[in-house]
């Protein structure tokens, strides 16, 4: 079972908001733009939203485009075989990927005990704030299942063993769950353990954690205790795509909140759930919009 979006509000039936999206870096060179909206225009296609951006110590050109489906007189298939001439054109280290916004996109859920996150992203995707399903949950402890339950949301429990040496096996059961639905993206909503470097290459720019401190300060484990130890007047949030390097992740989103000298540790611990559960939100959105165009170690967000 599934958490799924909500039937379409009173009002937008008969709205035109599918949309087929562009997103593009490359090498920057003169005419990147004329090439790409050359070819939308000679096809008839409408763009309804556009972003650009040159970094200029890289020498890296994005984009991001959405144009409306309907105004193409061909489906998606066609278009990226269209797209894919003009892309060899610009070189043969352009990435980039095309999405047809009709087909939904699916998620699965690391957790471990705390349940903040999941009761957030469960509650946006009842409430149609994810363009995406959520396919299945999966926990190292049962806490959670009856959260997941709650919503429809299949739970699977996987034990993990105390030593780290041993959990070969229960990682290697996680991703075959994983894998099984195809996720374009998997949410490490508090998982609490650290991915194997096989499975952060598996997984590469689909693998999202959501770290409860503004990195790169307080890398690792209780970054709420080292901050309260080092006196801090800021704490936040990092939603960053997961490396094989613990929490050097490309960036996706980051926020903060003000704490101060009468703050204990479970104060900002309180006080983090909450700007964690927007961090990831927010983050969590920007990826499955492909909106978030990955660089070496940085990003590249057109929020």
């Amino acid at each position: 079972m599934t958490a799924s979006a909500p039937l379409p509000a009173p009002g937008s039936a008969g709205r035109d908001d599918r949309r087929i999206v562009l997103s593009l870096g490359c090498r920057d060179q003169t005419g990147i733009v004329a090439r790409i909206s050359g070819l939308i225009s000679d096809l008839g296609g409408s763009i309804v939203e556009a972003g650009y951006h040159s970094d200029a110590e890289t020498g890296w050109f994005f984009t991001r485009q959405a144009l409306r489906a309907s105004s193409l007189p061909f489906g998606v298939d066609e278009f990226r075989e269209r797209l894919e001439v003009v892309a060899q054109d610009l070189g043969p280290d352009t990435d980039w990927t095309l999405h047809d916004t009709g087909e939904p996109k699916r998620i699965v859920i690391l957790v471990s005990k705390e349940a903040h996150c999941l009761h957030d992203l469960l509650g946006r995707a009842a409430n149609g704030e994810l363009p995406a399903t959520i396919e299945a949950v999966i926990g190292n402890h049962k806490d959670l299942e009856p959260t997941a339950a709650a919503h429809g949301v299949t739970f699977h429990h996987v034990p993990f063993p105390k030593d780290p040496a041993e959990r070969g096996p229960s990682f290697e059961q996680v991703r075959e769950l994983v894998e099984a639905h195809d996720p374009h993206a998997v949410v490490l909503a508090r998982f609490m353990q650290v991915l194997p470097a096989t499975l952060c290459e598996r997984w590469a720019r689909r693998a999202i954690n959501i770290h409860h401190s503004f990195l790169p300060s307080f890398v690792g484990a209780r970054p709420y205790h080292q901050a309260y130890a080092r006196g801090v007047k800021l704490i936040g949030a990092t939603c960053h795509y997961v490396t094989a390097e613990l929490d050097d992740g490309p960036i996706i989103e980051q926020d903060v909140i003000r704490v101060d000298h009468s703050d204990e540790i479970h104060d900002m611990v309180r006080q983090g759930r909450d700007i964690e559960k927007l961090v990831l939100a927010r983050g969590l959105r920007w990826h499955l919009e492909d909106r978030v165009l990955v660089h070496g170690r940085k990003t590249v967000v057109f929020s």
